[in-house]
């Protein structure tokens, strides 16, 4: 019998594994702004790299990759709490008199995310001007991705917002699969961690008779994003700064990343002064190894990375946006945007990311043993064909109970969100 020229039979599990291990790879080398706020993993040696990783809690996002064989839906992170202190002078005596490291679990639930590919039959693969095998791969991996994207971005904002269209792997909060796509709870921002754009400035997130207290001229400005660097600046325990690996500046020169809606940064880059921050992004890149945060379009000001995210969270007349009204509790408030606004503005909200924003957390499958999988299944007979890229993961805001002393502050650790209008030039997608 001639042998195969076939290194691998369709069908065969080790070609699956491989495909498992291929679209993972590209996954975590995708060139999105998203991705570029997770650090590198540690390189660990012996059995435990191989049972769990999870990436530095400098970077906003805190990756943890368990692919352990053991049953279950939870991944657990360990997370730095913030603590106090003063040191203990001259001959005082300091034994027991530490103060401890404060370390927390969350545990994150995953589940499993499939994009399933209809490739046809074997008339459509004849009739067709390409090869849709080839194509198909790359078109669910870009689902996939889009989908971690988005994930991201959601969880980060506390709100999925309501501009919606064909390019959503994520559906606005309406939709009945919107709690089962999203894995974890999307958490309002904490009342310490939410403020809007006022007179431009900004302003605690305020409410008047049930709408947002906020006018249509409210828009992302010069003096908006100063007075969020001054807040930053005098309160305590601020959102931690990012630490890009190896830069030479990081306890000097703190950067946090603003993430801005497409049109937010389109009205802020009209400012004549935004070239000069574009250049200050590039300068200070030099210190940090030449991240590619910076190198996009990307602004530097008072220590503010302002990058355009891929998709607004954006919420239009009428819409309703969640909010904690208080400090010490997580329950959430409902208020909606100015009727006032009708089909002209619209409110988006800017995220500022520090350390330790997101944890994101990944499963291991039993078809690859890996975060992805892939399959590819004939039917009738051989005679049609689909694939599947899938994945097991989950994610969810940095939470912490702070005792402040006087009163406990739920806080959103490395998470900010600013609320500002914008003008729109349709009703809503």
């Amino acid at each position: 019998m001639t042998a195969t020229k076939t290194q691998t039979a369709y069908g065969d599990p080790k070609a699956m594994v491989q495909q498992a291990a291929g679209v993972f790879a590209v996954s975590q080398q995708r060139n999105t702004t998203m991705n570029r706020l997770v650090g590198k993993m540690p390189k660990l040696e012996g059995a435990i790299s191989t049972i769990k990783k999870q990436s530095s809690n400098h970077m906003p996002i805190v990756q943890a990759q368990d692919l352990g064989q053991g049953k279950g839906d939870e991944v657990k992170f360990n997370l730095i709490n913030p603590s106090g202190g003063y040191p203990i002078m001259g001959s005082a005596y300091a034994k027991g008199r530490g103060v401890g490291i404060k370390l927390s679990e969350d545990r994150l639930r995953v589940n499993q995310a499939r994009f399933p590919i209809d490739m046809g039959d074997v008339m459509s693969q004849i009739r067709s001007p390409v090869d849709l095998r080839r194509v198909g791969r790359p078109l669910a991996q870009q689902k996939m991705d889009d989908y971690l994207d988005q994930s991201i971005l959601v969880h980060a904002a506390g709100a999925r917002g309501f501009h919606d269209n064909i390019e959503w792997r994520v559906p606005v909060e309406t939709h009945p699969a919107f709690s089962e796509i999203l894995v974890n709870r999307v958490k309002a921002p904490t009342k310490n961690r939410h403020f809007m754009a006022k007179a431009g400035a900004i302003d605690q997130f305020t409410v008047n008779a049930g709408e947002l207290d906020i006018a249509s001229t409210d828009l992302l400005k010069m003096g908006t994003v100063d007075a969020v660097r001054t807040y930053i600046d005098q309160i305590p325990l601020p959102p931690p700064p990012v630490k890009f690996d190896d830069d030479q500046a990081a306890t000097d020169s703190p950067i946090r990343v603003m993430l801005l809606s497409p049109a937010q940064y389109s009205g802020f880059a009209t400012d004549p002064a935004f070239r000069n921050f574009q250049a200050n992004a590039v300068a200070r890149a030099r210190l940090a190894k030449d991240h590619p945060l910076f190198l996009m379009e990307a602004g530097l000001w008072g220590g503010i990375l302002m990058v355009k995210m891929p998709k607004p969270i954006r919420f239009y007349a009428g819409d309703t946006i969640r909010y904690c009204a208080a400090y010490d509790t997580e329950v959430e408030s409902s208020a909606v945007v100015p009727a006032s606004f009708t089909t002209k503005f619209a409110i988006d909200r800017a995220i500022l990311m520090g350390g330790q924003g997101l944890a994101q957390a990944f499963g291991a499958s039993e078809h690859s043993g890996m975060p992805f999988f892939w399959s590819e299944e004939k039917d009738d007979h051989g005679d049609k064909l689909e694939i599947l890229i899938g994945a097991i993961l989950g994610m969810s805001k940095v939470r912490f109970a702070i005792d402040h002393g006087d009163e406990t502050q739920f806080t959103d650790h490395g998470v900010t969100v600013l609320d500002t209008v914008v003008p729109i030039i349709k009703p809503r997608g």
